[in-house]
């Protein structure tokens, strides 16, 4: 029997769709813009995928923090060993964990993001295994699972030889939400591993013939860019490439809107570009994927939702990469909470990696 201890941050990801970068220290303002909690959800998806085993027994928190998904997912084998009251918090987070080590959990299984991780990671080290099901807005470090389905499998594969080691990423808040993206080794955890199933941690390219080849991209994107067609422009340093080639300022995080080589709106959340696509009806999306984790949808630009792109058509997705990148990812993932939609997009998608130059890359279902 494998012991598993289960916390949720019921607020994890709120940020995502709204625009703000990030839920930590901004709860409220997620709240005030209309962001819903999204992760109880993608707890869901992997708690139900577990109910029917046998070979796992769950401890987890009160309430939003653990039981209520338990319950609603139909898991029977668990017991609550964490109470909290109020608005949860960072410190519930660790206080919980503490009482899973307590009582002798084989594998602590959170979701969250990023800011999640580090709490979890500060009290397990790497004494316990943990994993990640992935609801934050930011998730760079390499203990997340890929999706909720994969966080699932990797859990009834769990095996204590099957481990690896897997860093866990501190990201600068402040600097991220006025659009630089500065990162810290924090530590290192051991997380399950399955091929294709566990994400890697974010890098940042940025080599000479990274940006030669960021710029040839920008010069083919220009060449072949429509007039009167809205371009909403995901986030990183490749699609700023683009913005930079027409003579625009992007915001290097965020999701930016062009048209006719002028800004039309800045640093969207989704209810702003699902409005300029209702404006527009030939809109388009240029995304980038996330680093060396390969993700075109649901990592750091949930604005660009599957409702969006249910709007505008899988068609007019644009996915561009460097050469380099692309060697770097040994598939593309989907993550955008739409199982229908991420498996309509399809098992491969064109990518525009140079001047006049696309290769096809497959995504991992």
């Amino acid at each position: 029997m494998k012991r598993i201890g289960l916390i949720v941050n019921p607020v994890a990801g709120m940020g995502g769709s709204v625009g703000l970068k990030g839920t930590d220290g901004n709860v409220e303002e997620a709240r005030h813009r209309g962001a819903v909690p999204r992760a109880k959800d993608r707890a869901k998806i992997a708690l139900a995928l577990l109910a029917k085993s046998t070979d796992l027994a769950f401890v987890t928190c009160s309430g939003a923090m653990g039981e209520d998904i338990i319950k609603e997912a139909g898991i029977t084998g668990y017991r609550i060993i964490y109470h909290y009251t109020g608005e949860s918090s960072s410190a519930d987070t660790k206080k919980a964990v503490r009482m899973f080590l307590k009582s002798g959990v084989d594998l602590v299984l959170f979701c969250g993001g990023d800011g999640t991780a580090r709490d979890v990671f500060d009290v397990t080290g790497s004494d316990i295994p943990l994993l990640g099901i992935p609801a934050g807005v930011k998730m760079y470090s390499a203990v997340f699972a890929v999706d909720p389905a994969s966080a699932a499998d990797l859990v009834l594969a769990f095996d204590r030889q099957n481990l690896r080691d897997a860093e866990v990423l501190d990201v600068d808040e402040d600097a991220y939400r006025a659009g630089h993206l500065k990162t810290r080794l924090y530590g290192i955890a051991r997380t399950p591993v399955l091929a294709g199933k566990i994400q890697v941690a974010k890098q940042v390219y940025e080599e000479p013939d990274e940006e030669r080849a960021k710029a040839a991209i920008a010069q083919f994107m220009e060449e072949i860019m429509l007039p009167k067609t809205l371009y909403i422009i995901g986030a990183g340093t490749t699609t700023e490439a683009i913005a930079r080639r027409l003579g625009i300022k992007k915001t290097l995080l965020g999701v930016d809107a062009i048209r006719d080589r002028r800004r039309v709106a800045a640093d969207c959340d989704e209810k702003t570009l699902l409005s300029l696509a209702d404006k527009y009806p030939d809109t388009r999306v240029i995304v980038s994927p996330i680093g060396a984790q390969g993700f075109i949808l649901g990592r750091g630009n949930q604005q660009i939702s599957a409702a969006l792109i249910r709007k505008i058509g899988i068609k007019k997705l644009i996915v561009i990469a460097t050469p380099h990148k692309l060697a770097q990812i040994p598939y593309l993932y989907i993550d955008s909470g739409d199982t229908v939609l991420d498996r309509e997009i399809g098992d491969s998608i064109q990518i525009i990696s140079g001047y006049r130059i696309a290769q096809r890359k497959k995504i991992h279902q």
